[in-house]
């Protein structure tokens, strides 16, 4: 499924493919553009916690940490918020993820081929 704002469902090995995004709508420029990241997790970097990667929350901005990471700060502001999208920071990846519909969404455009290496982590 293709949305109208330049985002798609990724292919995702893992998962049925045909599978539908209610929120790609909510990518939209501005949303997806943002400031530099930060230097870390705030939640982590306030435990003093080490952290995998970084995702940041397409509604609100929040950045939390990935489920690989141990507090998987950016799941429970989903799990919190109700929000339904979190964006990659990873240097190199235009990537997102939907915790809602459990799908990978990429740029219109991009095959989403190595998406088995992009986990929602």
């Amino acid at each position: 499924m293709v949305g109208g704002l330049g985002w798609q469902v990724a292919a995702d090995g893992g998962r049925p493919e045909g599978r539908a995004c209610a929120h790609l709508a909510l990518l939209a420029p501005a949303a997806t553009s943002s400031p530099a990241p930060p230097a870390g997790c705030p939640d982590c970097l306030a435990r003093g916690w080490s952290w995998v990667r970084l995702r940041r929350c397409v509604t609100c901005g929040r950045v939390g940490c990935c489920d690989s990471s141990r507090g998987a700060h950016a799941h429970e502001h989903h799990v919190r918020s109700g929000h339904p999208l979190a964006l990659s920071l990873d240097p190199g990846e235009g990537w997102a993820w939907c915790f809602a519909d459990e799908v990978f969404l990429v740029r219109s455009g991009e095959s989403g081929a190595g998406t088995s290496r992009r986990r929602p982590c």
